[in-house]
């Protein structure tokens, strides 16, 4: 019986320990494959998109019905998540050490009353790679998401203030989406890095936001916004 259950726990624990070397594995592959497309010049961020899919998530009216509520959730300062539908989208969010299901993100300024995300992307929808400015309605739209989700940060009201500025002063650079997802750079940005950097920027604390390590490289991923960090995933939806 002893030699049984004894059996049984080292077989378990050899078990575990490959799940955990082959996810380490998959994440050192994905960064990998990251880099080399970025230094070949095709990694454009989430904004290469897939063909729509057959259930047309775009003209279904439950899923507009999710982004009025999103849309009505948002507060300055917000982050917000998706997941789009393009197989560098799947890639990055790959990267993801606990939490796959998101690929892009953006800051939330409201202004005059209406939410706008700013956000790091390139592609073919932004083909300068300039920081952009889009509606939240925008930001959601299903027709080329299928997953978002809204973080909130309790920031106090002169860190609120700050990050105003703070993403006011990145826009009026308009730095380029960064394809080598190098974090030592400033006039290059790829998403997560513009929040990370924005948010350490307006507390004064650089690791506010965590960073994620593999083999020397240092990367944010969309789930070190909320996982490990101040943020909190408040809301979030998987289109119909």
């Amino acid at each position: 019986m002893y030699n049984r259950v004894a059996l049984r726990t080292l077989s378990g624990y050899i078990c575990n320990s490959m799940r955990k070397a082959l996810s380490f594995i998959l994440l050192i592959v994905g960064l990998a494959a990251l880099l080399l497309l970025g230094s070949m010049g095709r990694l454009s961020g989430d904004a290469m998109h897939a063909p729509l899919p057959e259930n047309n998530r775009h003209i279904t009216i439950v899923n507009h019905h999710l982004v009025d509520s999103a849309v009505s959730l948002l507060c300055q300062g917000d982050v917000v998540l998706r997941m789009g539908t393009g197989a560098y989208s799947h890639l990055m969010a790959q990267m993801n050490r606990s939490d796959k299901r998101f690929s892009h993100c953006g800051i939330v300024m409201i202004e005059d009353g209406h939410p706008f995300v700013y956000h790091s992307i390139g592609g073919e929808d932004n083909p300068d790679a300039r920081l952009r400015r889009d509606s939240a309605a925008a930001f959601f739209d299903p027709g080329h998401n299928t997953a978002i989700a809204v973080v909130k940060y309790r920031l106090a009201p002169a860190q609120q203030q700050a990050l105003t500025a703070v993403v006011g002063s990145f826009y009026d650079r308009q730095p380029r989406f960064d394809t080598k997802f190098d974090l030592r750079t400033d006039d290059w940005l790829y998403c997560t890095e513009f929040v990370y950097k924005a948010m350490a920027a307006a507390t004064g604390d650089p690791q506010f936001i965590p960073v994620t390590e593999v083999m020397g490289h240092r990367f944010v991923g969309t789930d070190n916004l909320y996982h490990q960090s101040p943020g909190h995933l408040i809301w979030q939806v998987r289109f119909k």
